[in-house]
């Protein structure tokens, strides 16, 4: 070896030896640090408390005593977080140990609140956006998620139509703001925007929401005004509900089990006549209606007898084998005093039990479950049982790449009953005479002519409708971390929503008698695919945060049916249609429809005080005419954050205070997929087949567009044991398409066009306190909302009626959207028993002129606008109080200002017109001249005030309703210990407990189900009250 060789080993050894030693001094530098977590009150420890590394996403959770143990160098930055508790920074410095005191947040500014494809602190938000923890949605009795957000959150309205176990639920935020296109807000669960249209055929509209488990949401995040909403451009315009589901931790793994069992029953009762009142008022109806015949054709009274032979007849014919005669066959009585009402009803017994594990390391989390439920529901042949599991795998592949799944199935087997308006609807039986026996003397069940009417409970003996209901939702992603503090995002979902049908009706049933069994089969699905791929930059330069979010997403979506109907079945144990001796019929539907756009959002906060939020997103599709496939859609908001200021610290009592403005424009593309488009149906001419035009094309058509205006402040007092916000909102949807009138010339008599405006304005307020501290906790939650809603613009008209004779709702401009349009029903004549009714004529100007004038003719009462189903209030208020292992919820819930159409009344409270059983309010009618009553003489085949469109069948739909009441019981660690269990908490929940109310029906929580949108709602024909629960449960975690 020469010199220079030997120089030059020398320097690569020299070379060596530095590098080892920095790695060596490297490593000697990292240490173990060791501590617990702990909260400001009572020094409790705080388990599963995140302790990050900061900058480096590495995140560990905290064991049940709070402690954590983590390899760190001196001089990095531990970020410790909990639920509920300000966070907290701390530089890792020559000690070994640190232990942390976390204070409460009780304004949940640490919060971070999902925004819609990304993330804010609560404290930087400019928008109004509500978040709703997933622990208080659990152990809610109720079928459908969307329910048990109902007081959840102010400016959200949510009514389940009726009380059958799978009913469709009403939501809206913040108003109505369309006639014909949807009014339900945007849904998206782990990223997949999912179906909300029910796609069933037999009886009732099934709630999509049913295979939702409340169990597995983490947390709820409502959007409300449009300038937070517009990032999700043309489906934003009615607000967003973003629902995240519970993922993986790095910790040991929790299972937890738990079980309930309890009962449903109706929460309210109508008071129906007994067969004696019966009998008693139908002769009393007969004898009037004989009366108006003689005055009629001019007779001496008590000439003609049609009216009281026929109620004889009738008396005897429905009473059947109970039907008790004189020694001249003249009807005396019934054996029997039927209660139809209570046949229509069930005590119904729920079970279910939910299974979770969750767990994982710092490389890869789980999370896993499954649940099922059996509810039978509070009417006849009424019912659901449903299972479902899900899988969530989040895998931290290196510090570079993030990737995961997650899979939903879920499957609800449902046993349906009509839609409201059937006869075979179980409520409907409160129509059947009292004298008449449920069956007959072989005890086979009563039909007609005995019963006056179907008796719906063959359908529950002889009919079968059943709807397999399936959901399975699938997303998968894979994150690039490129530099520090930019992440490229891609991400794919599969939402799969449908059902399979088959109903089958006996030869005894309706639907089966005149053609030896009837029955049908459905299948319909709906396949949505959406996909995304996000940039998001954030950095903080100076005194300034910016969080920066660039993407682009479709959303492909296809909706089939299939039908297929036969008759003339063998026997009725034969249950499918391929036991049909003839297919009468089948049909079968493909749609599809598309989105494709490109969003950007930036997000800054300047010194911690100043926050600025500008938004916009590009959005066309297949559903907008060729002139107007693409849609801009811009977002702005700004806030200050006062209490951030120094001349401000001098309030010491004041903790926190922002006020907060934004803009935002907004779009509604839930109509239908083929509107623009020129259509033809099929026809024939003889025997020839062709083509018909159906519909006239449009290319301008596009999208409804809602712009808002939003001004609001958020406060804190007393280190924020008191704090809310108040928002007041401006918003107004242009461009709402309505079918224009075009001239005849065209061959059409409509056109879909752009044309129509709505209004609403309103305000929202939140409060919530932290009462008690200590040993004892008391906390109080209260949120409640003002909302004004009118139609600005119907085109060309000036208002939209479909009700015929027995609907009142309308659409009329200067007037809030489904208002009741009919005649004011004045009271009683008390010289003869006629209705009344207010003339309410109308000057060439539009005021009523003489509005005290009345007559007993409806046909000359004007009609005019008498109230409307939307309430002008909505609020709830929440309670917790906690001792020790001991804690009690109770929410009231309540609207005002709103009215309710008892549109089945007319039957009911008819004044004997016809044989329907009538409720025990009728036995006050009207009987001899002075008497002062509000209703009418009773008059067999004559009406008298029994006209549908009349202010006569309003009631007041304001009510006030014990919603829910939770009573826990935590067991105390010294009991799960010796038991080799992590927790065990039993508790008791009631739903629907107490409601207050005026409502003269079942429930003032009502929209009949047969015909529920935007323009008809509030309205009452027989449908079933909401369901009274109670369960009891226990929880085990291992």
């Amino acid at each position: 070896m020469n010199i220079t060789e030997t120089g030059f080993m020398k320097k690569i050894i020299a070379v060596f030896i530095i590098l080892y030693g920095a790695v060596f001094m490297l490593l000697a530098q990292q240490k173990t640090v060791t501590g617990k977590v702990l909260s400001s009150e009572a020094g409790q420890p705080l388990a599963g408390a995140e302790v990050e590394v900061k900058g480096t996403g590495d995140v560990l959770v905290t064991g049940e005593d709070g402690s954590f143990s983590l390899n760190v160098q001196e001089g990095v930055v531990l970020v410790f977080r909990y639920a509920g508790m300000r966070s907290r920074e701390i530089t890792v410095g020559t000690s070994d140990i640190i232990n942390v005191v976390l204070d409460k947040d009780y304004n949940g500014l640490e919060n971070n609140i999902e925004t819609g494809y990304g993330v804010l602190k609560k404290l930087e938000l400019t928008g109004s956006i509500s978040s709703i923890d997933g622990s208080v949605l659990r152990n809610i009795p109720v079928s459908a998620a969307d329910v048990a957000l109902q007081g959840k959150a102010a400016g959200l309205f949510v009514e389940q139509v009726n009380g059958k176990v799978a009913a469709l639920t009403r939501i809206r935020i913040r108003g109505i703001s369309s006639v014909y296109a949807t009014s339900q807000p945007l849904f998206i669960v782990d990223g997949i925007p999912v179906t909300t249209e029910s796609v069933n055929l037999s009886g009732a509209p099934v709630n999509p929401f049913t295979t939702i488990n409340t169990e597995d949401i983490e947390s709820v995040e409502i959007l409300r005004d449009a300038s937070s909403t517009a990032i999700y451009g043309a489906r934003g315009a009615n607000g967003v509900i973003i629902i995240k589901t519970k993922r993986g931790y790095s910790g040991d793994t929790r299972i937890n089990l738990t079980l309930r069992t309890g009962f449903n029953e109706p929460s309210r009762l109508r008071e129906f006549m007994n067969a004696e009142e019966y009998v008693t008022y139908m002769r009393e109806a007969a004898k009037n209606g004989d009366l108006m015949y003689d005055r009629y054709y001019g007779y001496e009274p008590g000439t003609i007898t049609f009216c009281r032979d026929e109620v004889e007849n009738r008396l005897k014919t429905y009473s059947g084998w109970a039907a008790v005669l004189n020694n001249t066959g003249r009807f005396l009585r019934s054996e029997v005093s039927t209660d139809w009402q209570s046949l229509a009803f069930r005590r119904g017994r729920i079970w279910s039990a939910d299974l979770s594990a969750q767990g994982g390391n710092d490389k890869l989390q789980y999370s896993a479950g499954s649940s099922v439920l059996i509810n039978d529901g509070i009417l006849v042949s009424n019912g659901i049982e449903k299972i479902s599991a899900r899988l969530r795998i989040d895998n931290k592949v290196s510090r570079r790449i993030d990737l995961g799944f997650s899979l939903r199935i879920n499957r609800a087997a449902i046993d349906q009953v009509s839609s409201d308006n059937y006869l075979s609807s179980p409520l409907q039986l409160v129509a059947q005479a009292p004298v008449t026996p449920p069956r007959d003397a072989d005890g086979e069940l009563s039909t007609f002519p005995v019963t006056s009417y179907y008796n719906a409970l063959l359908d529950a003996e002889y009919a079968s409708k059943k709807i397999t209901e399936y959901r399975s939702l699938t997303s998968g992603y894979i994150n690039f971390n490129i530099i520090e503090g930019l992440t490229w995002k891609n991400e794919l979902g599969f939402d799969l929503y449908g059902n399979k049908e088959n109903a089958r009706y006996g030869e005894k049933t309706m639907e089966g008698m005149d053609r030896s069994g009837y029955g049908f089969a459905n299948h319909g699905q709906n396949q949505n695919i959406t996909g995304r791929s996000l940039l998001l930059f954030n950095r903080k330069l100076s005194n300034i945060s910016l969080n920066t979010l660039l993407g682009t997403e479709f959303q492909h979506t296809s909706v089939e049916t299939m039908y297929t109907e036969g008759e003339r079945f063998a026997s009725d144990a034969l249950k499918t249609i391929a036991s049909a001796g003839i297919i009468s019929g089948g049909s079968s539907t493909l749609s599809r429809y598309g989105f494709l756009a490109g969003f950007l959002r930036v997000n800054t906060n300047y010194d911690g005080k100043y926050l600025l939020s500008l938004s916009g997103r590009i959005e066309g599709s297949s559903r907008f005419g060729s002139n107007n496939k693409y849609g801009f859609f811009p977002g702005i908001s700004a806030g200050w954050i006062m209490t951030g200021e120094n001349f401000m610290q001098s309030v010491p009592f004041l903790s926190f205070l922002k006020i907060k403005a934004g803009y935002g424009l907004a779009g509604n593309a839930g109509f239908g997929n083929y509107w623009h488009l020129g259509l033809y149906d099929s026809g024939s001419y003889g025997d020839v087949p062709g083509l018909i035009p159906g519909q006239m094309a449009n290319p301008d058509l596009k999208w409804e567009s809602l712009s808002e205006i939003n001004t609001g402040v958020e406060f804190g007092f007393l280190k924020d044991r008191i704090s809310g916000e108040i928002d007041i909102y401006q918003r107004k949807a242009t461009n709402i398409l309505l079918g224009e009138e075009v001239p005849s010339t065209t061959g059409y008599l409509t056109r879909i066009q752009n044309s129509g405006a709505i209004q609403n304005k309103g305000l929202e307020f939140v409060l919530n306190t932290v009462n008690i501290t200590g040993l004892f906790e008391w906390k109080t939650s209260l949120n409640f909302s003002l909302n004004k809603n009118k139609v600005l613009s119907l085109g060309k008209q000036n208002i939209l009626d479909f009700g015929g004779e027995s609907y009142m709702n309308v659409a009329m401009t200067g007037y809030p959207i489904g208002s009741f349009y009919g005649a004011e029903y004045a009271g009683v004549d008390y010289n003869n028993g006629d209705a009344l009714w207010y003339i309410n004529e109308k000057d060439a100007n539009g005021n009523i002129i003489n509005p005290d004038k009345t007559t007993s003719n409806f046909n000359s009462a004007n009609f005019i606008i008498l109230g409307n189903p939307n309430p002008d209030f909505m609020g709830a208020i929440t309670n917790t109080l906690c001792y020790k292992g001991l804690e009690l919820i109770f929410t009231f819930q309540g609207v005002a200002g709103n009215k309710i159409h008892l549109a089945g009344d007319r039957w009911m409270a008819s004044n004997g017109v016809w044989f329907d059983n009538q409720l025990k309010s009728q036995l006050r009618s009207w009987k001899s001249k002075g008497d002062i009553t509000d209703v009418p003489q009773a008059r067999l085949l004559w009406d008298n005030g029994n006209q549908s469109r009349s202010s006569r069948y309003l009631s007041d739909g304001s009510y006030l309703k014990l919603r829910e009441v939770s009573l826990s019981y935590d067991v105390p660690s010294v009991i799960t210990n010796k038991l080799n269990i992590r927790k065990m908490q039993l508790f008791i929940q009631g739903r629907n407990l107490f409601t207050f109310s005026l409502y003269e029906g079942w429930d003032p929580e009502v929209s009949a189900d047969f015909m529920v949108n935007n323009i008809f709602s509030g309205f009452d024909f027989y449908s079933a009250p909401q369901p009274r629960t109670i369960v009891f449960g226990i929880t085990l975690g291992f």
